[in-house]
């Protein structure tokens, strides 16, 4: 069995997030919305296969991978990741899931916002401006071949954009893309097909309308 390395403390960091991991003890965050809080822009029952399905299954599976480990697993998301190269395809694959939705969820909240304040001017002094960082940012998300996500990280202060496959993310050491993750999409066909079906770059034209760039820009001074 898997044991953690040092005591866990629950916060809502880019490297840390959700309940208690005690022996392989995570527990499904809860949504801070409605499933239907975030339509038309995202369905209720799309919300609801999203989180109670994909979420609630790569808890479980996060959970028997670290039970099923032989060794010590960092409580951390930092720790965990940059060593994830050595570890199990169920903790890559199902670490990278937990940690990766839990993030979206917080991301998001009705009715939107606008950046401001530092994140707005990291945005324009890298991207020139906020519409070409969404064009930049589109374009990530859409050419992404298959499943996976579109990331805005943090890297020593420097915004960059970048995808990964599957449930993989920055933090992990076998990402092509490192850093501290500010944002992310999930471009997984369950995320959106329901309302989109194919069409993944209207399901990313409608998401930046429920982006909470409040919290965006606590990850970004966080990191």
């Amino acid at each position: 069995m898997g044991s953690i390395v040092s005591s866990c403390q629950a916060n809502t960091s880019s490297e840390n997030t959700a309940g208690n991991n005690a022996a392989g003890n995570y527990e499904l965050p809860k949504l801070p919305y409605s499933f239907d809080a975030l339509a038309p822009h995202i369905d209720a029952t799309t919300m609801e296969i999203h989180h109670g399905k994909h979420h609630a299954g790569y808890t479980k599976k996060f959970n028997a991978a670290i039970n099923e480990t032989t060794g010590s697993v960092a409580d951390n998301f930092k720790d965990l990741f940059a060593n994830v190269s050595n570890m199990s395809a169920g903790i890559r694959n199902n670490g990278g899931g937990y940690y990766n939705h839990d993030m979206f969820w917080k991301i998001m909240k009705p009715g939107g916002s606008e950046p401001s304040g530092e994140i707005l001017e990291a945005i324009n002094s890298t991207f020139e401006s906020v519409d070409n960082f969404k064009t930049l940012f589109k374009a990530a998300a859409k050419g992404r071949f298959g499943s996976g996500w579109a990331w805005l990280v943090t890297n020593n202060g420097k915004l960059s954009i970048g995808s990964t496959p599957n449930q993989d993310n920055p933090l992990m050491d076998v990402s092509e893309i490192k850093g501290h993750p500010v944002m992310g999409i999930d471009v997984w066909e369950h995320a959106y097909y329901l309302n989109y079906q194919n069409k993944r770059g209207d399901y990313i034209d409608a998401w930046w309308n429920i982006l909470n760039w409040e919290e965006i820009a606590k990850r970004y001074k966080e990191a």
